[in-house]
C-alpha cells in the first residue's frame, strides 16, 4: 500500500469520525434552544430538567467535535500540501470565514450557556443558547461551501497551476452548494431527532423518566414526520444536480454501466453486485424505467453511464453503490417508523406499543450510519478527483514516506480509541442516568451555583448539589 492510499485512509478515518459530532451537535444545539424556550414560556420544571440533561451530552459531544476537527485541519498541511498550495487561495479564506464567524460566535457564548445559569439574566442565557445554535449552522454553511467547491468548482481563474478567486459569490454559492447544505443540515437535525426519540423510547421501555421520555418521543415523531419527507425531496433535487455536474458519480451510485436501447429509459437497480472488471452488475434486480423517472423525472430519460468515461476516471463503484443503498435504505426505514408512529399516536398508543418503542430504540443511531454512508457516497464518488475535473487526488498528495503515514495513522487510531472511547462511554453513562430533578427553581440573581471547574458543567452530580444547598437570598 502506497503513501497515497494510506493518506486517503487516514483522512477518511479522521473525517468520518469528525462528521459524526457536527451531525449531532448542530441539531442538539437547536433542541437545547427549544427546551429552554419552553421552560421560559411554561415554567414547567421538566423542560428545564431536560435542558440540563441534554446540555451535558452537548458539552461532551461539542468538545470531541472541536478536537477531531482541529486534528483534521492539520492534514491539509501534512498529507495534502499540494492541494493546500494550489487551492489555498480559495479554501483558506473559506475556512477562515468559518473561524471568524461561527467559531468565534460559539466560543463567545458557549461559556455563558454552560456556566452562566444563575450568573446572568435568564433572557441573556437563552440568547446565548440561541447564538450557540446559530454558530453551529453558520459553521455548517462555510464548511459545506468549501467542500462543495471541491465538487463543483466555480468563480476561479488559473494563475499558472494555482486556483485564484475571480468571484467570491460564485465560489461560495457554487452549483452544488445549496443542495448539499440543505441535505446536510436536514441530516443533522434528523440524526439528533432519532437519538432523542430513541432515548425517550428507551426510558419508556424501562419504565423510568416517564414524562421526559414521553415528551422526547412525541416531539421526535412530530419533527421526523416533517423532516424525513422533506429530506427525500431535497435528496431528489440533490440527485438532479449530481446528474448535471457529476454524472459519473451518479452512474456509480446507480450501478449504471451502459446506454440502453433508445427510448427504453434507465432501470432502477434495487440489488446487484457491481463487477468493475467486466463493467456489469451480477445478480441484478432492476425495475425498468423507474431509474429514469427518479433521476430525470421522465420515463425515457437517460443519464450518462460509467462507460462514457475511461476506467481511470471512474470512482470505485462497489463502495459508492452500496453506501448509497445503505443511506437510502435507512431513510426508508425512518419514513416507515414515522408513519407507524403517527398511526399509533392517533390511536393514543404511542407510549405503550412495545414493538414501536423498540423500533425507536433500535433506530436511535440510524442517523449516524446514514450520514456516514452519505459521506462515503459524496467523497468516494468524487474520485479520482480532489478538485472535480481539475486536480487528481494522486497529484494533490504530499511527498511522504510510507512509514511516516503508517506512524501517524497508527497514532490517530490509538488516540481516538482512548479519547473518544472515554467520551462515548461517559455520554452513555449520562443517557443511562437520565434527566435528574432540579429543585428549587434557579434564580438569575442568586449567583450561588458557580461551576468549580469547567468539566463540572457536564457533571451529572453537580445539579444534585443544588438540591441540598439552600439558596442564598440577596441582602
Amino acid at each position: 500500500m502506497d503513501a497515497l492510499m494510506l493518506s486517503r485512509i487516514q483522512f477518511g478515518f479522521v473525517i468520518s469520525f469528525h462528521v459524526l459530532f457536527p451531525a449531532f451537535t448542530v441539531g442538539l444545539s437547536s433542541w437545547l434552544a427549544f427546551l429552554q424556550w419552553r421552560w421560559l414560556r411554561t415554567r414547567d420544571t421538566i423542560w428545564r430538567d431536560m435542558f440540563f440533561f441534554w446540555m451535558k451530552v452537548f458539552a461532551i459531544s461539542f468538545g470531541m467535535g472541536v478536537v477531531s476537527g482541529i486534528v483534521m485541519s492539520f492534514q491539509f498541511g501534512t498529507n495534502w500540501s499540494v492541494l493546500s498550495e494550489r487551492a489555498g487561495h480559495i479554501l483558506g479564506p473559506l475556512l477562515a470565514y468559518e473561524v471568524l464567524t461561527a467559531f468565534f460566535l460559539e466560543a463567545s457564548f458557549l461559556g455563558v450557556m454552560l456556566f452562566g445559569w444563575r450568573k446572568v439574566p435568564e433572557k441573556l442565557h437563552f440568547f446565548s443558547t440561541c447564538m450557540v445554535a446559530l454558530g453551529t449552522l453558520i459553521s455548517t454553511f462555510w464548511i459545506l461551501s468549501a467542500n462543495s467547491w471541491l465538487h463543483t468548482p466555480a468563480g476561479y481563474e488559473m494563475v499558472g497551476d494555482m486556483f485564484h478567486p475571480a468571484s467570491w459569490r460564485e465560489i461560495i454559492f457554487n452549483p452544488s452548494f445549496p443542495f448539499r447544505l440543505a441535505h446536510m443540515v436536514l441530516a443533522a437535525f434528523i440524526t439528533t431527532c432519532f437519538v432523542i426519540g430513541g432515548v425517550g423510547a428507551w426510558y419508556l421501555r424501562r419504565g423510568d423518566h416517564l414524562e421526559p421520555g414521553r415528551r422526547m418521543l412525541k416531539l421526535a415523531v412530530a419533527f421526523a414526520a416533517i423532516a424525513v419527507p422533506l429530506q427525500i425531496v431535497v435528496g431528489d433535487l440533490h440527485g438532479l444536480a449530481t446528474a448535471e455536474y457529476q454524472p459519473t458519480k451518479l452512474a456509480a451510485m446507480e450501478g449504471h454501466w451502459h446506454h440502453g436501447a433508445p427510448g427504453a429509459g434507465v432501470p432502477l437497480v434495487v440489488f446487484g453486485l457491481p463487477d468493475e472488471a467486466n463493467e456489469r452488475n451480477n445478480f441484478e434486480l432492476a425495475i425498468p424505467r423507474l431509474g429514469s423517472l427518479i433521476l430525470t423525472h421522465s420515463l425515457d430519460g437517460e443519464i450518462e453511464p460509467l462507460t462514457a468515461v475511461p476506467p481511470e476516471e471512474r470512482p470505485p463503484v462497489v463502495p459508492v453503490f452500496w453506501s448509497f443503498r445503505v443511506m437510502v435504505g435507512i431513510g426508508m426505514l425512518m419514513l416507515l417508523l414515522c408513519a407507524l408512529s403517527l398511526v399509533a399516536w392517533r390511536r393514543d398508543r404511542l407510549y405503550d406499543t412495545r414493538w414501536l418503542l423498540d423500533g425507536w430504540r433500535i433506530m436511535a443511531p440510524s442517523g449516524f450510519i446514514a450520514v456516514l454512508a452519505g459521506w462515503f457516497v459524496v467523497e468516494m464518488g468524487r474520485q479520482p478527483w480532489v478538485v472535480q475535473g481539475l486536480l487528481r487526488t494522486e497529484d494533490a498528495v504530499s511527498d511522504l514516506e510510507v512509514s511516516s503515514v503508517v506512524i501517524s495513522l497508527s497514532a490517530f487510531l490509538l488516540a481516538y480509541a482512548i479519547v473518544f472511547g472515554a467520551g462515548g462511554s461517559y455520554i452513555y453513562k449520562l443517557l443511562r442516568r437520565g434527566p435528574l430533578p432540579f429543585e428549587p427553581a434557579p434564580e438569575s440573581d442568586d449567583g450561588e451555583r458557580t461551576p468549580r471547574r469547567p468539566i463540572s458543567a457536564a457533571d451529572p452530580n453537580e445539579h444534585e448539589v443544588d438540591v441540598a444547598k439552600p439558596a442564598r437570598r440577596p441582602g
